[in-house]
């Protein structure tokens, strides 16, 4: 007999679904906010334009993918193809809730990690290139993934991995494809050499603002009950985006002064790291978890700098990176009362192996798909604008606008 809806449940997951959809704007600004002034309406649309493209493949077939019944523990079969049996009754996965406001909250996560990987390729990407690259790697690369960690019978679900809000699904994910992609398509024109310094701060802290935000939704929402363990991973979330301090403090002893922009992104390279393990630790390890993130990111982010490498607003440092981490801690500080799970902290090493074994796979198989991928499309579609159209900005020369006058 299938479970009575809960209000209370499902008023929790529609709210934390809305959150999470705002983070994809957060996203927005926050990116937007760094690029050049010719730039800023194209790379506030590549994150925009996801939340149109990847909810209707959501419904297509994403979610089948993702969510259907399993297939050899590595995608899901057409049983929801088109949404079909997705309804406002209970679901295989949804508890107290409708599988539709649960199909729905999981559709969130699907558009902003494509939005995600945008960072990497900034001031020089083909509109219509990334439109495709963006379905062909939600198809081959998120939602395959997302079955492994998240549906029924998926094999590192299967094999213990856990993953509360989508470190791996997500953050990995992300991060190492769109080092990836950055190798794939090459550095900006003039890079390193000419000045490229973000053209709007104040709208990248409020990104990151908007983000902080969402982000509850993000991590609380995963609980998928308005319960005590929604609670740990509210009061997780917003502990562990306090890494914002570590950064400060990390940057204001390597460069003599405390960056806001480094703050902002400080307290997103935390709320990364807490990710994976918000419903599984307590807020002392949520603390340790954040603020061990920051100064991991903050030197990933030296180490790219020194390779010359041009993976523009530094993606893989700060989501791929914190996100490693963020996983591996979980298999470090799980807590039994939380959420039953332990870690090794907790008398329990082999967790830690599972985390770490769930990462290198995520890793490898991110990497390559997306690299292919992206070269395949280079040969055919071509991944970058011409020289002259990078001069000019992509705001004239792909969209026929400009943000000021």
């Amino acid at each position: 007999m299938a479970n009575p809806i809960s209000a209370g449940d499902t008023a929790w997951i529609l709210t934390s679904t809305a959150l999470v959809l705002l983070m994809t704007p957060g996203l927005a600004f926050f990116y937007g906010g760094m690029v050049r002034k010719k730039n800023i309406l194209s790379t506030l649309n590549l994150s925009f334009i996801m939340m149109g493209v990847i909810s209707v493949q959501w419904v297509l077939y994403g979610y089948t993918l993702a969510f259907g019944n399993n297939v050899a523990g590595l995608f899901g079969d057409l049983s929801f193809l088109g949404f079909s049996g997705v309804t406002g009754a209970p679901g295989p996965y949804s508890g107290n809730i409708p599988h539709l406001a649960f199909a729905a909250f999981q559709m969130m996560f699907a558009v902003i990690t494509p939005a995600l990987i945008t960072g990497a390729f900034v001031e020089r990407i083909r509109f219509k290139t990334f439109l495709v690259f963006a379905v062909l790697w939600a198809t081959i690369v998120y939602d395959p993934l997302c079955h492994w960690v998240w549906g029924d019978g998926g094999w590192m679900g299967a094999m213990g991995a856990l993953d509360f809000a989508g470190g791996t699904v997500v953050h990995i994910a992300a991060g190492f494809s769109a080092l990836a992609f950055a190798m794939a398509i090459g550095p900006r024109k003039g890079f390193p050499k000419a000045p490229m310094e973000p053209h709007n701060i104040p709208y990248t802290v409020l990104g990151a603002g908007l983000l902080w935000f969402g982000w509850f939704g993000f991590n609380a929402g995963s609980s998928l009950a308005a319960d005590g363990l929604a609670a740990y991973a509210f009061v997780n979330t917003n502990t562990a985006a306090a890494a914002a301090v570590s950064w400060m403090l990390v940057s204001w002893a390597d460069a003599g002064k405390p960056s806001v922009l480094g703050i902002a992104t400080g307290a997103v390279v935390g709320l990364v790291g807490i990710t994976p393990a918000a419903g599984f630790v307590t807020p002392l390890g949520a603390i340790a978890i954040g603020a061990i993130a920051a100064p991991i990111s903050y030197y990933a982010i030296r180490f790219r700098q020194r390779r010359n490498l041009d993976e523009s607003l530094d993606v893989w440092a700060c989501h791929g990176m914190s996100g490693t981490w963020g996983a591996l801690a979980t298999g470090l500080f799980a807590a039994p009362e939380v959420n039953q799970a332990a870690g090794l902290f907790y008398g329990n090493p082999g967790q830690l192996g599972i985390q770490a074994i769930s990462v290198v796979v995520t890793i490898c198989f991110v990497f390559l798909v997306t690299y292919a991928l992206a070269k395949i499309l280079a040969a055919t579609m071509g991944l970058r604008v011409a020289t002259l159209e990078e001069e000019v900005g992509l705001d004239l020369s792909e969209h026929g606008e400009r943000a000021y006058t």
